[in-house]
């Protein structure tokens, strides 16, 4: 039995539909400016740049149905929605082929961002981390096992905030498929079962504000519902 200095912290999980057994968390790994309408908001140029990725903590996960605090130190918290894709097995150097047969399930998630934040991170050329992985920064639904979604390569991906579409687009437009952003991302890190890939954001990206609801679907894959305190 290991002695520990402290007891451990619990393991980030997250429900699996239709089974009483949860998944648990690993890494996030995030995939930028993957849609070219959102890298154009962005002020950037996708045909000349390709997505970049950035990780997120684990326990920075939120639940759907949560209500969760405006976070702290930004006045300029935004909306990303995206499909979550999360991993049963991994290791180094995936080919694309075989990218697919690593895949547990799907998910919709929230990439928030505290945006004025990464504006000055950005002019400065530092990290991102503050600006994206702080807490309550990654709201997600529960999985959906691939043998029940297939792998979703098209269908539409929203956001409500209050009733209002402000984020809508569809799968069929990221620049990167899911097979490629696997394949990619196991020749940069070893990656591993529990690990989750959110998979890029449509345009229409914008500030959320105390007493918001954020209603985000995936087509195929479920639905998120998040309240800001």
């Amino acid at each position: 039995m290991v002695d520990y200095v402290f007891p451990p912290l619990a393991i980030p999980t997250l429900p699996v539909v239709g089974s009483t057994a949860v998944f648990p968390v690993h890494r996030i790994y995030c995939v930028g400016r993957n849609f070219a309408d959102h890298a154009i908001e962005m002020g950037h140029d996708p045909n000349k740049e390709p997505p970049f990725f950035f990780q997120k903590n684990p326990d920075t996960l939120v639940p759907s149905g949560s209500t969760m605090p405006y976070p702290s130190a930004t006045k300029d918290v935004h909306h990303e929605i995206e499909m979550v894709v999360a991993l049963k097995s991994g290791g180094t150097d995936i080919p694309v082929s075989e990218a697919l047969d690593h895949v547990f399930g799907y998910a919709v998630g929230l990439d928030l961002t505290r945006r004025d934040l990464q504006a000055d991170l950005k002019k400065l050329g530092r990290p991102w981390e503050v600006a994206k992985a702080f807490e309550n920064a990654a709201p997600c639904s529960a999985l959906v096992p691939a043998s029940v979604t297939g792998h979703p390569s098209a269908g539409r991906i929203f956001l409500k905030v209050n009733g209002a579409v402000k984020q809508d687009g569809d799968l069929n437009q990221m620049i990167w498929k899911v097979p490629e952003m696997i394949a990619t991302l196991s020749t940069l890190f070893r990656l591993a079962p529990g690990d989750l890939i959110f998979a890029g954001t449509p345009a229409g990206v914008g500030p959320v504000a105390r007493g918001d609801r954020l209603e985000g679907e995936v087509a195929g894959v479920g639905t998120l519902d998040i309240t800001v305190a």
